[in-house]
């Protein structure tokens, strides 16, 4: 069973529908570690809740960048993670964390990457670009994480039509709608095997 953490800065309602859909039994995993650079996040207070391992991480409490991202990786290393599941967790993940888990570490973005991605654009941003744009279809992507925001190797993703009178708060909720299953499919195909994180480069041993 794989060992999983998840990163959320707010809510992290990407975690919550990945822990319900394994309590359903549609997928087997250890939740080991629930890490959120926010102490108000409700993702602590879920995980809390529910009985998994918490750790509040940030450069305030870290006393830097490098100290921060020296502490995650020490943390989930700690916990034994072997994958780590982003779930609306906003800080840049550091070098340190990126190379002890190249292509260990997942993020999910509201939109059909590249389009409306990068710096600055997360939550409600995308949702009013897109429809700003004039764009008739959107979406969510799954991609692995590296040194650029929203911008590593996609793993998956599915599409949401842009509806005539759609306003962002309405866009944005369709999407929440296929982001949870979306990560679940993905997860699922990684545990089958039909996703070879390897092919995507080297990888560091866990």
């Amino acid at each position: 069973m794989r060992k999983i953490a998840f990163l959320a800065s707010h809510n992290g309602s990407g975690m919550r529908y990945l822990l319900a859909a394994r309590a359903r039994h549609e997928i087997e995993f250890d939740p080991v570690l629930v890490v959120s650079n926010n102490p108000g996040s409700q993702a602590l207070s879920y995980a809390r809740e529910v009985g998994i391992p918490t750790a509040i991480l940030n450069e305030k409490r870290c006393g830097g960048q490098a100290e921060a991202d020296e502490a995650l990786c020490e943390a989930l290393r700690a916990h034994g993670a072997e994958w780590v599941i982003l779930s609306g967790y906003m800080k840049r993940i550091g070098s340190g964390t990126l190379s002890a888990y190249r292509n260990r570490i997942l993020n999910i973005h509201p939109s059909l990457l590249p389009k409306f991605g990068g710096p600055g654009m997360y939550g409600m941003r995308v949702h009013e670009a897109v429809i700003a744009s004039g764009e008739s279809v959107t979406g969510a992507t799954v991609h692995l994480v590296d040194d650029e925001y929203d911008h590593g190797p996609v793993l998956a993703q599915v599409e949401v039509p842009v509806l005539p009178g759609d306003t962002p708060e309405r866009l944005r909720a369709r999407v929440l709608e296929v982001e949870g299953p979306l990560y679940l499919q993905v997860l699922k195909k990684l545990e089958r095997g039909e996703i070879d994180l390897d092919a995507f480069g080297a990888t560091a041993s866990l």
